[in-house]
This record gives C-alpha cells, sequence and structure tokens, in this order.
C-alpha cells in the first residue's frame, strides 16, 4: 500500500504540469493562492509522507477506503461546494496547505478534492479553483515522491525497479498507456452525459473503495 502511495503521487507530477498548462493557457490560473498553498502544502506533504511510513497497511488501506466511499457518495449525490463571501488570507491559506498537503501524503493524491472545495467556499470561481489545485498538485507531488523515495531508499524487500518506495515499471506504465487512454476518454466524455460519467466513477469507486475495506478487515 505504500507503494502504491508513492507511485500514485510520482505520476500526478507529470499529469499535474500538464493540466496547469492548460488551465494557465486559457487564463484561469490565479498566482497569489497557488505560492501560499504550495508553501504550506510542501512542509504537510513531507510530514504526512514520514507518518505514512510507520503506519501499517492495513489501516493505510482503512483510511483510503474511507477516502473513496466519500469522494464516491459526493459524485453520486452531484454535490457542490457552495461558494461563500470569506476573503483569502495568505497566513491561512498556507495553514490549510499544510493540512492538505498532510492528508495528500496520506492517501496518494494531488489534493483537487480538498483545494476545490475549500477555494469554493472563500468566493474562488469553480474554473480558477479547478486550476489552483491543478497547480497545486505538483508541488505535492513533487516533495512527496522525493519523500517517499528517501524514506524508501534503505528499506528492504522492495520490489525490482524500485526507487525508494515509488516503484518505477508502474510509473512508467502508467504515464506512457496515459498518452493513449486520455483522447479515448476525451472522446467518450464528449459522448456521454457529465451526469452518466459522474455516477460510472461513482459506481467504481464504490467496488475500490469496498475492496480496500474489505481487504483492511
Amino acid at each position: 500500500m505504500l507503494i502504491a502511495v508513492a507511485t500514485s503521487l510520482a505520476t500526478i507530477v507529470i499529469t499535474s504540469l500538464v493540466a496547469s498548462w492548460t488551465h494557465y493557457r486559457l487564463g484561469a490560473l490565479l498566482k497569489q493562492p497557488v505560492i501560499h498553498l504550495s508553501t504550506g502544502m510542501m512542509l504537510g506533504v513531507i510530514l504526512g509522507a514520514i507518518v505514512v511510513d510507520t503506519v501499517a497497511t492495513n489501516y493505510l488501506q482503512l483510511i483510503f477506503g474511507i477516502y473513496l466511499l466519500l469522494v464516491a457518495l459526493q459524485m453520486a449525490t452531484q454535490y457542490k461546494p457552495k461558494q461563500g463571501a470569506q476573503p483569502l488570507i495568505n497566513s491561512r491559506l498556507k495553514v490549510a496547505g499544510s493540512l492538505i498537503g498532510f492528508v495528500s501524503a496520506f492517501l496518494g493524491i494531488g489534493g483537487g478534492t480538498l483545494t476545490v472545495p475549500y477555494l469554493a467556499r472563500h468566493n474562488i470561481k469553480m474554473n480558477n479553483a479547478v486550476a489552483i489545485s491543478s497547480a497545486c498538485g505538483f508541488p505535492i507531488a513533487l516533495i512527496g515522491s522525493i519523500s517517499y523515495m528517501g524514506l524508501g531508499w534503505s528499506a528492504i524487500d522492495l520490489p525490482k525497479g524500485s526507487l525508494g518506495y515509488v516503484y518505477l515499471p508502474a510509473f512508467f506504465g502508467v504515464i506512457l498507456s496515459s498518452l493513449f487512454s486520455t483522447p479515448l476518454g476525451a472522446k467518450l466524455a464528449h459522448q456521454l452525459p457529465a451526469q452518466v460519467l459522474k455516477r460510472y466513477f461513482a459506481i467504481l469507486l464504490f467496488i475500490v473503495a469496498l475492496k480496500m475495506l474489505w481487504s483492511s478487515f
């Protein structure tokens, strides 16, 4: 499970760069929130990686399973975060970034499911929130990957082809296969209604979550 978390973060290094560049070209990326969120996130990711290295696999599976269930419920119920009127403050952005980074390192995610709702509640438009979240995924993934590489450098019984806790065959497999699967997914996304896609994705998440929870026990 720890190798899966670390490798997942490593793949996000590439995908977040591509997504960030796309949002930047569309003019949706706001630099100030990215800078202050990222500052806190880098600290949170390092702490999260250190803590995860001490957690038993079954507990990691349990935590990840619960997280997937919550995301699946969000997708299935079409929940959308409400926009608020509270302005963003740099110090709060750094604190929020630390917490998001910590959780992201725990789960091997880019933090989008946490960053977007937080920004939306602070009066950031949804398209800007998604763009900021994509950009913040890069420092989370980069620092997280480096941390897991260092923590697993002297670990024993790692599979052949591992760089610390990052499993390189899976990393390259995901990155290379995504070059072919992404166009197919984009084409399918244009053919099916958004609500239908969300329901399919929610069902998939429910299945994976139940498998994770079952394995944890």
